[in-house]
């Protein structure tokens, strides 16, 4: 079945062209550069995964509660609504917030994708362009995995959010080489790592726990990039340039807080849209995840050098100031051990079941008198 048919809402045209400018820059220093940030082109290249491998997708998903999270935090939960709704109403409405949220981590990863390609175009230095490489393909393979979970497992698709576009689309449009990390690494990857990590510790769903831990720990190496080759440039830059950057990310935290609420989804199951905007705007599940929202952008906006004094009120405006000083680094170094565990897990559950099938044919041979041959024997 095509894609397009499995849209909730109509997409639009199935082809978004964004006009870009700016240049292919070119080097030709090959001498090694920032070693950090070599070291991270090189964890790059050594954390290469499979995504047809490495995911369990004999894992069954239910499509009418295909991520467990308790059913608070859905925005209608409480309302006049909600108390008419049939078990398979509540099932619908599960089935559609699941595929809408997926729909927005797919499309987030194919613009991603996009970015990390035009940085390696764009990029003036070598080893930003090498990393980049590897953050290209990581992506693509972010897009690939959620996608292949929406179209087997949930069998829907949302279009991409109007707010979401929006600031991908300013992202691209702009000519000024740094403005791809600044809109991608900084920003939408700071919500989708919110996003991701919600879930991910409130599902209860083993394939959904997969795919976002996974994920999460590839972009915690883009984050720690971001920083270092923004934080590098943005020292060179004058004050003006720095309060161009700001303002941007001043709109970018207001557009992102504001818009990304779901509210399509419910004007989709008949809704008015007046009252879904209500309903998500009352909703604690909400408001405590435009908290977390914040917990990856600020701190890493601070450290970039990105800090004054009109963007400083915009945070406060936000309720999220206090965020700057939240210690990014031990919530990237979080995001990879809870994927290494979940590795560890299912490795020793693989290793476990492997050796009882050993065990069993051992002892059914010795019951049946055959001897049995070791992987040596033969």
């Amino acid at each position: 079945m095509a894609t397009h048919e499995l849209y909730a809402m109509d997409p639009g045209d199935p082809l978004w062209q964004v006009p870009a400018g700016g240049a292919a820059r070119f080097s030709w220093e090959y001498d090694d550069h920032r070693a950090r940030l070599l070291a991270l082109y090189q964890k790059g290249k050594d954390k290469q995964w499979d995504a047809v491998k490495r995911i369990d997708w004999d894992l069954e998903v239910d499509p009418y509660d295909p991520l467990g999270i308790p059913d608070e935090s859905l925005a209608l939960h409480g309302t006049r609504h909600w108390d008419r709704m049939t078990e398979r109403d509540k099932g619908e409405l599960r089935h559609h917030f699941a595929a809408w949220q997926f729909s927005q981590f797919l499309h987030g990863e194919q613009g991603a994708m996009v970015c990390a390609a035009r940085i390696v175009e764009s990029a003036p230095d070598l080893d930003a362009k090498f990393y980049s490489a590897t953050q290209t393909l990581d992506e693509a393979r972010h897009a690939e995995l959620y996608s292949r979970f929406l179209r087997d497992k949930l069998g829907t698709l949302y279009p991409i959010n109007d707010d979401l576009r929006t600031l991908l689309g300013d992202t691209l449009r702009d000519s000024r080489w740094d403005m791809a990390y600044l809109g991608m690494q900084v920003l939408i990857e700071g919500l989708a790592l919110a996003a991701f990590g919600l879930i991910r510790d409130t599902t209860d769903k083993p394939l959904p726990q997969q795919l976002l831990a996974y994920v999460m720990q590839d972009e915690a190496r883009h984050v720690a990039f971001g920083r270092m080759a923004l934080r590098d440039y943005y020292r060179q830059l004058t004050d003006a340039e720095l309060r161009e950057r700001e303002e941007f990310v001043i709109q970018g935290c207001y557009l992102m807080r504001d818009r990304l609420r779901g509210v399509e989804v419910l004007e989709n199951l008949g809704v008015p849209k007046d009252e879904a905007e209500e309903y998500c705007e009352r909703s604690p599940f909400l408001h405590m995840f435009r908290k977390l929202l914040f917990s990856r952008i600020v701190p890493c906006v601070k450290d970039i050098g990105l800090w004054g004094e009109r963007l400083q009120r915009a945070y406060v405006d936000m309720g999220v100031l206090e965020l700057g000083d939240s210690d990014l680094d031990q919530l990237m170094a979080q995001d990879e051990e809870v994927a290494e565990r979940m590795d560890e897990r299912r490795f020793a559950a693989e290793e476990a079941e492997r050796t009882g099938e050993v065990e069993e044919a051992i002892a059914q041979g010795a019951a049946e008198g055959t001897p049995v041959q070791g992987p040596a024997e033969g």
